[in-house]
């Protein structure tokens, strides 16, 4: 039985769902097939993904694929309540509350995994975290799984290596269909849709310093200097900071970085990016955004502790006074500014993602002795969705003669 806020709010949701549809052709054409063949029936599938009208098409296309259904949200500041009920209404198990405390969101992870799931589609762990601790009673159908982030496959590498996976896992993140373009366009575009809506300021003229210079990273960064913006990035990476340098971006550590930026963005996976230090050297009235995984890379619970008052300036910003006189501005509590203060990637680009998802969620499911340890994405299929999406746009690439073919897998010059 579903849990959301109010089903009254489905009509809402329903429209949303609908629009994104329409912009997810790649996902549309693996809908087609999955109708035909039902090549989920008789299988559980949960879902813990950002609850937005993208993430509710996914569960939408995997449920017209024959599975049963149980879809929750990944961060409770990005769950829409109308989405949840317009999914819910759809006939999809959906267990989805804005704003829910730490203890709240266990709680629906939890509901959503008590269907015994076979296959997990997850974003940053959690579900794999629970079923491999709290939840272990859940665990006993279990197939597989598909990880969504660079963070999620970052703690699933870790379980493996600890011998605790409780399951294969596929590594959705790493496909080109996903991370080249959700990682760097999605995140470059939704992280400044998100902070120029719940800012309303001006990013031209301003210095923006990226922390963290990934797929995301480089999104950020490439989007702000198109804007007009002054680019610093920092990296712990050498060869990252060196892309960035030949990028254009100047390059320094956080400590010479903090006195210096306007807007700062995490893009890192990591935590304590941005710490007390970095704080009490920073301008009156900057801008501090988080557009990796965690709220934990803008240490918010240390900045609460020094500031001598907090209030809300705007939805979605809190103003912390230090003890020198100066407020700096945390939006989305330091969670994902895209989501939690923004409506997240594109459908375009989350087309690709959730095709990633929805085939690597089938091969899981046709698969028979996997080991407990994380799995790239098989190769045909990026192949199948780069094609896809390049079809949907109209566009025609070239392809190898056998003689280049030849002439490329042969050491003769």
């Amino acid at each position: 039985m579903s849990i959301v806020k109010d089903m009254a709010l489905a009509e809402s949701g329903r429209r949303k769902i609908q629009w994104v549809r329409d912009f997810m052709p790649a996902l549309s054409q693996i809908e087609a097939r999955f109708l035909q063949e039902k090549p989920f029936q008789g299988l559980r599938v949960a879902v813990s993904v950002h609850l937005e009208a993208k993430t509710a098409n996914l569960g939408y296309v995997l449920q017209q694929g024959g599975a049963q259904v149980y879809l929750t949200g990944s961060n409770p500041l990005s769950t829409q309540d109308d989405v949840a009920a317009g999914l819910a209404s759809m006939g999809v198990e959906t267990f989805g509350i804005h704003g829910v405390d730490a203890q709240g969101y266990e709680d629906l992870l939890t509901e959503t995994l008590k269907c015994h799931p076979h296959i997990v589609i997850d974003d940053g762990g959690d579900l794999i975290d629970l079923l491999g601790g709290k939840c272990k009673e859940y665990a006993d159908c279990l197939l597989g799984g598909c990880e969504e982030t660079t963070t999620g496959i970052l703690r699933l590498k870790a379980r493996e290596r600890e011998g605790i996976l409780p399951c294969p896992m596929v590594a959705v993140n790493d496909a080109k269909a996903k991370h080249y373009y959700d990682n760097k366009y999605g995140t470059g575009q939704s992280a400044w849709d998100g902070i120029m809506h719940t800012t309303n300021l001006v990013v031209a003229g301003k210095t923006v310093v990226v922390a963290g210079y990934g797929w995301c990273g480089k999104g950020v960064a490439m989007r702000a200097a198109g804007m007009g913006a002054n680019v610093i990035v920092t990296e712990i990476d050498p060869f990252k900071a060196l892309d960035a340098t030949m990028n254009g971006f100047r390059v320094m550590p956080m400590d010479q970085a903090a006195p210096l930026g306007d807007i700062f963005v995490t893009v890192t996976g990591c935590k304590d990016v941005i710490v007390p230090r970095h704080f009490a050297v920073m301008k009156d009235n900057v801008l501090l955004a988080n557009a990796g995984h965690f709220d934990c890379e803008v240490a918010v619970a240390a900045l609460r502790e020094m500031a001598v008052k907090a209030e809300p300036r705007r939805e979605n910003i809190m103003g912390y006074t230090l003890p020198n006189g100066r407020t700096l501005n945390v939006l989305a509590e330091g969670r994902l500014v895209n989501l939690a203060a923004g409506n997240g990637h594109p459908a375009e680009i989350m087309d690709m993602s959730f095709a990633v998802q929805a085939l690597a969620a089938e091969w899981i499911s046709k698969q028979t002795g996997l080991e407990k340890k994380v799995y790239p994405v098989p190769g045909e299929i990026d192949e199948q969705i780069g094609q896809a999406k390049l079809a949907a746009l109209g566009l025609g690439i070239d392809t190898l003669t056998p003689e280049q073919e030849a002439y490329l897998n042969s050491w003769k010059a």
